[in-house]
């Protein structure tokens, strides 16, 4: 298993990262299991360039990377004997010190693929954690790398995280436990302290977060989210719309923390545009749980951009994949209208042909084939924005009863307001704007005192 010294990690207090790079690259090889009968929307070609894309983002040394064919998932190593034997031979002679197996494994697989090679062994939920752990830049992602880090190692004991104990100060009560706690107890319990800790305060996290949503809002500035697989252009396309500096490099996952800002429509209106973590197949849930606070923006926007790249020959199945973690976060394109972006048209020997091929993924309410490296359809996506953000908004006559203050409030908060007329004798008269996302609850509340608008 996994050693960790005493002195942890210095930004968070947290777990030293499983891999140590810095004398120099770690010789590493790849196992990638090409399971019979599990479905997948990735081929067994595909899913190993990604593996090793993995890799390579955390600078590795690659000396091999093998798919193993399994038949049947085996309980004490996931593959065969025969493959763990071969395995043992090949780490002995490439000297390879680290096991990368792109599978989730168990701790009692982890532990005896160790026992039989002679390496460390990762799977590849522990991976993405050490590549998210690499990337994190702002204390918030530092928190959310931990606390999924956290929930994957509570089954994963082998020694004392004595770091953790410092964390608390000499003058902490009651933590070390009695002398009857066995160490894995008390380990257990330190991490599930540390959890709570975290926990705690990345829900106020999400309450800023909330509080510039509602600020937002009560400034009826549209939410516009990009999301799309890893390494898709996301954090490009953003930059050239913004003219912001994020990150943005040919590396899976360059951008973990949630980045927003304003841009102007071709008319005129202005948007807040987010850029958000990318996603990966079979992302650690996890992960998701722990970065909910950061993908809240893509729950909360008003139309969520989902950006392909058109180039990738696996883009249809990476899109499935992302399409399935917005279901995990309860977004859908019922919920949220989605514009399709296929990026990178200028790497395509044929874009005219190639794109005549391709299908969405869902239901979208447009396809914008676009190059944000070249600049290519930039125009014709803002337009469509605004196009698309035009039709949400309908137009209402609505009537306010002197007697009720607070649905003057409401409509202040909740929607644009577009002229009010206080001369009436039983209250005011308005012409209010409601976006999508707030007419349900706009219908309800003032059901019977409503009029759709020819505005």
């Amino acid at each position: 298993m996994h050693e960790f010294d005493d002195e942890g990690d210095a930004r968070s207090g947290g777990p030293k990262p499983y891999i140590d790079r810095r004398a120099q690259p770690t010789r590493t090889g790849l196992v990638c299991p090409d399971v019979r009968g599990k479905s997948s929307y990735h081929d067994i070609g595909a899913r190993q360039a990604e593996f090793e894309g993995l890799a390579r983002a955390i600078a590795l040394e690659i000396a091999f990377s093998d798919v193993v064919k399994v038949r049947e998932i085996r309980p004490a190593t996931y593959i065969g004997a025969g493959h763990v034997a071969a395995l043992a031979e090949k780490v002995k002679a490439e000297h390879i010190e680290l096991l990368l197996v792109d599978a989730a494994l168990t701790p009692i697989q982890q532990r005896n693929l160790e026992r039989e090679t002679g390496s460390k062994v990762l799977d590849r939920t522990a991976l993405i954690l050490e590549i998210f752990g690499e990337r994190a830049a702002t204390r918030e992602g530092v928190l959310q790398v931990e606390l999924a880090h956290l929930n994957y190692q509570k089954g994963r004991l082998v020694r004392s995280w004595t770091h953790l104990e410092r964390q608390r100060g000499s003058g902490g009560t009651g933590f070390m436990g009695g002398p009857g706690e066995t160490q894995i107890e008390s380990d257990r319990r330190q991490i599930t302290e540390r959890i709570v800790l975290l926990e705690n305060r990345l829900d106020k996290v999400k309450k800023t977060r909330e509080q510039q949503r509602r600020q937002r809002t009560k400034a009826l500035i549209p939410v516009v989210a990009l999301v799309g697989y890893t390494n898709a252009g996301k954090s490009s396309l953003f930059n050239v719309l913004t003219g912001a500096g994020v990150f943005a490099e040919n590396l899976l996952f360059a951008t973990l923390d949630t980045t927003v800002r304003k841009i102007a429509l071709p008319h005129g209106r202005e948007v807040m545009l987010s850029d958000t973590v990318g996603f990966v197949a079979d992302l650690p849930h996890d992960l998701v749980a722990a970065f909910r606070a950061t993908l809240e923006e893509v729950v909360d926007a008003d139309i969520i951009l989902h950006v392909r790249d058109i180039a990738n020959p696996d883009h249809a199945a990476q899109a499935q994949d992302v399409l399935t973690v917005l279901e995990e976060l309860g977004v859908s394109s019922e919920t949220t209208p989605i514009i399709e972006i296929w990026n990178k048209i200028d790497l395509l020997d044929e874009p005219e042909l190639t794109l005549a091929g391709v299908a969405p993924a869902g239901k979208v309410v447009a396809t914008m084939p676009v190059s944000a490296h070249k600049g290519q359809g930039l125009d014709a996506l803002k337009l469509k924005i605004e196009q698309l953000l035009g039709e949400q908004g309908r137009t209402y006559h609505v009537h306010v009863p002197y007697s009720a203050g607070g649905d003057i409030g409401w409509l202040h908060t909740n929607a644009e307001v577009i002229s009010r007329d206080d001369s009436g004798e039983s209250g005011s008269d308005l012409v209010v704007r409601v976006d999508p996302r707030h007419r349900a609850a706009f219908l309800e509340r003032f059901n019977g005192r409503i009029a759709v608008s020819d505005l």
